[in-house]
């Protein structure tokens, strides 16, 4: 498939309509998209391209279409990736705010939010799976999860705990590239 604006943005127009839930769902539907059908990214740099949209300001989804539009087609795919990637969500909280109170008790509704609810969290858990399978690699990395998940149990500032891992993942690089030089 020839990568140019159309294309750009109807892919992530289609990942935006398709979007339920938080930033941690985005990982399962972009492999499928950007991944699987369409090889514009590679697996790692699908988790690169997350990671680093965790830790900008904004919406995880789009930082990553940001990333990714930029990748394809640099500043025409930026803005083609933002606009299919906020154009569903835009329309549908359109459509869908005036009428919400009004049907938010219906008991059919309460039980589609049910099981919306039940899908995010296994995408989630697809999500964390795969984040998983990438980051814990070796003892190093086992031991300095469990450390940053202690230290968020202790209330440890995030920032503080990201640049932390920043600095350390840095670092890391730097000593392995010595090593290999």
């Amino acid at each position: 498939m020839k990568v140019n604006f159309i294309n750009i943005f109807i892919t992530f127009l289609k990942i935006g309509a398709i979007l339920l839930g938080g930033g941690y769902v985005i990982i399962p539907i972009m492999q499928s998209e950007l991944v699987e059908k369409r090889n514009w990214l590679n697996e790692q740099e699908l988790c690169d391209y997350y990671c680093v949209s965790q830790c900008l300001p904004g919406i995880i989804a789009v930082n990553m279409s940001i990333l990714v539009g930029y990748k394809l087609a640099k500043f025409k795919g930026v803005l083609a990736s933002i606009l299919g990637m906020s154009f569903s969500p835009f329309i549908i909280i359109l459509l869908i705010a005036n009428i919400l109170n009004k049907i938010s008790n219906i008991p059919f509704i309460d039980g589609i939010f049910w099981g919306v609810n039940l899908s995010v969290i296994v995408l989630i858990y697809l999500a964390l799976k795969e984040m998983w399978q990438k980051s814990i690699v070796d003892l190093f990395s086992s031991i300095w999860f469990a450390l940053i998940l202690i230290l968020t149990v202790l209330k440890v500032s995030p920032v503080i705990l990201i640049i932390s891992s920043i600095l350390v993942g840095a670092i890391l690089h730097l000593i392995k590239g010595e090593k290999n030089a």
